[in-house]
């Protein structure tokens, strides 16, 4: 077991532990499931991508405490010998469920499902929490990026403006899901085979008595792959006239993999005139590379206006998910047990769309005739059984909505229903095979092609119906009447 993993056991909140030690020296046998939601899509989405999964799975079945972790939480004064005891030897012997990761993922519905030892199932919130929200949040950023970007690819270049060292590499793993073609952190891109990519800073332009003489120098360097910055003058008068000087001599002598980024100015204007000067020279092949705070809705109407840009560097405003600072996850209880059965639990709010939907739940995706996305059902896994008959013979489902009370409708006419959940961890065993970062991103990349272009829109996209079957919907008035509470009618 790497000291990595060990050290994990600590990054939790202080009460996950005191809750634990509670739940030690009360019920130590209590079991209970919990559940991964979120409440609403970041950056106004229709959308959002499930990323973090498989660290996550790593994390949790390599968890211990060490004895540095046991004499640290003794030197606090809050924690008895046998809790203490108890920790010296933990280790997650629960099942999990998840969502595959790099799924097209919606708000209320259960992306992980967590059945265990209350004690342990307690400890995992907030790691849980930490890696799906932040992962998650990236990834859905990315690919909200990449789908502006029509086609064209897109460069994380996060690493300078990153949240620290472990927050720019979590990024760069969450933006290649979400369809990032390559990272300009290295590190990052040997960890998980990202192509790592990049041209140039100023400062080596900077650096030579002047800008031919840099250009020349870097393609004598790296001619296979030479992208030269051409904005630290003037990027049309001297910028631009020398890079065609050097791609010139290049293509001469064989070489094609070249290109100018530009990193200032009306990036529209320039790159509209950056290709019509190297069409004229015959440098159709030249790429254009296109960077400076860039995010989805600049790249959207640059490329509505038809600028003629090949890829997009992007960095601050993927890796800091720039105007939503955080995934709306929690981790809430949905069952426990009362003697030796599970029983459904519900959380009351005074908001009906912060009241929990209680039981252990699973969740049914409908897809179309033509095989796109079209809604997801909740339902109790004690109705499994009788839904997949109904599915079979596709017969219309009755869909509620999960706050609104007399809010319903029948799904009809749909090819096919899946099931989203599924093992991850057995009896604190990985029972799933580690999946490389390639496949995450292609299987996330085939999800975006299944959601319709509606969901896709940066203004006002269409809302995705994640709705509770019949069963769900009276347990859940049921509970709340019983405890007095009524419907809301």
């Amino acid at each position: 077991m790497n000291d990595k993993r060990n050290k994990l056991a600590l990054l939790t909140d202080l009460y996950e532990l005191t809750m634990m030690q509670g739940y030690y020296l009360t019920n130590p046998e209590q079991q209970a499931v919990f559940e991964v939601f979120f409440r609403r899509q970041p950056f106004n989405s229709g959308f959002a991508i499930f990323a973090g999964l498989d660290p996550l799975i790593d994390t949790i079945v390599d968890m211990r405490f060490s004895d540095d972790d046991i004499n640290y939480l003794k030197s606090l004064k809050m924690f008895g010998e046998q809790f203490l005891d108890y920790l010296r030897s933990y280790q997650f012997f629960g099942d999990i469920c998840a969502m595959k990761e790099g799924s097209v993922v919606f708000p209320n519905e259960p992306l992980i499902r967590v059945q265990a030892n209350l004690l342990e199932a307690q400890l995992l919130e907030s790691i849980v929490l930490n890696m799906i929200n932040f992962q998650t949040l990236v990834a859905t950023k990315a690919a909200r990026v990449v789908a502006a970007a029509n086609g064209g690819a897109v460069i994380e270049f996060g690493l300078r403006r990153a949240h620290g060292i472990d927050g720019a590499i979590s990024a760069t793993r969450a933006a290649y899901i979400g369809g990032a073609s390559a990272t300009s952190n290295v590190m990052a891109g040997a960890l998980f085979n990202i192509p790592p990519k990049g041209t140039m800073a100023h400062s080596w332009v900077m650096s030579f008595d002047n800008e031919l003489r840099a250009f020349e120098r870097y393609a004598e360097l790296y001619p296979d792959n030479c992208v030269l910055l051409i904005d630290t003058y003037d990027t049309l008068k001297t910028g631009l006239p020398n890079a065609i000087k050097v791609f010139k001599k290049l293509k001469k002598k064989g070489y094609t993999g070249f290109g100018i980024r530009l990193d200032s100015g009306d990036l529209e204007y320039l790159s509209k005139r950056a290709r019509e000067m190297l069409n004229k020279n015959n440098l159709e092949e030249v790429k254009i590379y296109a960077s400076n705070e860039l995010d989805e809705w600049i790249i959207n109407q640059i490329v509505k206006n038809g600028a003629p840009i090949d890829a997009w560097g992007v960095g601050s405003k993927i890796v800091t998910a720039d105007k939503d600072s955080s995934l709306t996850g929690v981790y809430k209880l949905a069952a426990k047990t009362d003697g030796k059965e599970l029983h459904p639990v519900i959380k009351i709010s005074n908001n009906p769309e912060k009241i929990t939907n209680p039981g252990i739940k699973n969740i049914l995706r409908f897809y179309d005739r033509d095989g796109m996305i079209q809604a997801d059902l909740i339902y109790l896994e004690e109705e499994e059984n009788e839904l997949m008959r109904i599915v079979e013979k596709k017969q219309p489902i009755t869909f509620h909505h999960p706050s609104l009370e007399h809010v319903r409708f029948n799904c009809a006419g749909y090819s096919k229903a899946t099931i989203l959940l599924t093992p991850v961890v057995i009896k604190g065993k990985r029972c799933v095979e580690p999946v490389s970062l390639q496949e995450i991103q292609a299987y996330a990349m085939k999800e975006m092609n299944r959601l319709d272009q509606t969901y896709k829109r940066l203004i006002n996209p269409h809302i995705y119906k994640v709705s509770i079957s019949t069963c769900l919907k009276t347990l859940k008035t049921n509970l709340i009447k019983n405890m007095g509470l009524g419907t809301g009618d």
